[in-house]
């Protein structure tokens, strides 16, 4: 079924998804998990990404990806590693550090072990800034604005401003390089980013004033008038819901918060979302045709949140599976049930509607 403005998939409801997927790569190191969590996300972006100009951010978040993966592993050769290890690849000189820098070091032995830390440990970052990216491609950023709490929608403006902003910018630099390739002239090197990136600064800075007129000429900022109670209220549930969720999350990422972790994170996301209620009576908004959250969207976001629950389950239940040992080194192997549970997250490759043929 293609892809309307009836049937059209909530954005909400790949940004649950992605983060699920999020979710489960921070539960496990293995490279081959984080390799197949990287596959379901680039496949379902594959088959079902529009030809908007936001929708192609994912190659330069894939991009950022491996330069984040490039960075660690050099750090972990420059710099060194905190896992101990014997087998020695490269000896490089090592610099003289004062007393005071003790547990520092610049150079040294590069032993295996090491490496292999810093690769499962950049695989993990690289594969969460590509569930983001499948978020950003698949998401419609105005769509999902409409779809905020009153009370988040000035943030979720600058969000959204900031994000359209970076995948416009993306998109400029790609049309004025293939024009200047098309009249002979060069676009690599010093010369040609100069040449390219004043006009796309100079765009940028102009869309921004423009947008700033349209927004002040409708009234953004104005607020309502509420009780004084009714402001305090709203800002001790909002700051204690947020305490609460962050000391909530150490709790549950943490083997020592075991026990308190989960109720405190509940806590914490009821208090929040209370205080999102009663911000939301301060701001006068009328929604134009809302998005409905349909059985699609019940199971788009539920397979990703299944693929996160399951990832915790095994990680609880088989942690030496996720974890893949590195002092001894060791070969990583694929769990056939945690791989299973990932493959989930390609439902919507199925559910979701087809998006429609450009002519």
């Amino acid at each position: 079924m293609e892809a309307n403005r009836g049937n059209a998939l909530h954005p909400g409801a790949w940004w649950i998804w992605a983060l699920g997927l999020g979710t489960a790569a921070s539960r496990t190191t293995n490279p081959l998990l984080l390799g197949l969590l990287v596959g379901v996300a680039g496949y379902v972006v594959a088959v079902r990404r529009t030809d908007a100009p936001w929708a192609r951010s994912y190659g330069a978040f894939m991009k950022l990806a491996l330069a984040v993966l490039a960075v660690r592993l050099v750090f972990a050769v420059f710099l060194g590693s905190p896992i101990p290890g014997e087998r020695v690849l490269v000896a490089l000189p090592e610099v003289p550090l004062p007393d005071w820098a003790e547990g520092v070091r610049i150079g040294g032995d590069v032993t295996a072990e090491g490496l292999v830390f810093a690769l499962y440990d950049g695989l993990k970052l690289a594969t969460l800034l590509s569930c983001v990216g499948a978020a950003n491609a698949l998401a419609n950023p105005a769509r999902l604005l409409k779809s905020l709490p009153g009370a988040l929608y000035e943030a979720g403006v600058a969000v959204v401003v900031a994000l359209t902003y970076a995948q416009n910018l993306i998109t400029d630099v790609q049309r004025l390089r293939a024009a200047r390739r098309l009249r002979g002239r060069p676009d690599r090197g010093l010369r040609g980013l100069l040449q390219v990136g004043l006009p796309v600064l100079e765009g940028a800075l102009e869309r921004s004033v423009a947008l700033a007129a349209a927004m002040d000429a409708r009234g953004y900022g104005r607020t309502a008038q509420v009780p004084a109670a009714v402001r305090r209220t709203t800002s001790a549930l909002t700051l204690g819901g947020l305490l609460g969720v962050c000391a909530g999350t150490y709790g549950v990422l943490t083997a020592e918060g075991g026990t308190y972790g989960l109720p405190m994170l509940v806590a914490g996301v009821a208090a929040a979302l209370g205080g999102l209620w009663l911000g939301g009576r301060r701001t006068l908004r009328t929604r134009y045709r809302p998005d409905a959250w349909g059985p699609r969207a019940w199971l788009v976001s539920a397979s990703g949140v299944a693929v996160a629950a399951l990832m915790v389950v095994a990680g609880s239940r088989d942690p030496a599976a996720l974890h893949p040992g590195v002092v001894p080194l060791t070969a990583p192997a694929l769990p056939l049930w945690p791989a299973a549970a990932i493959l989930l997250g390609l439902l919507p490759s199925v559910v979701a509607p087809t998006p429609k043929e450009s002519s």
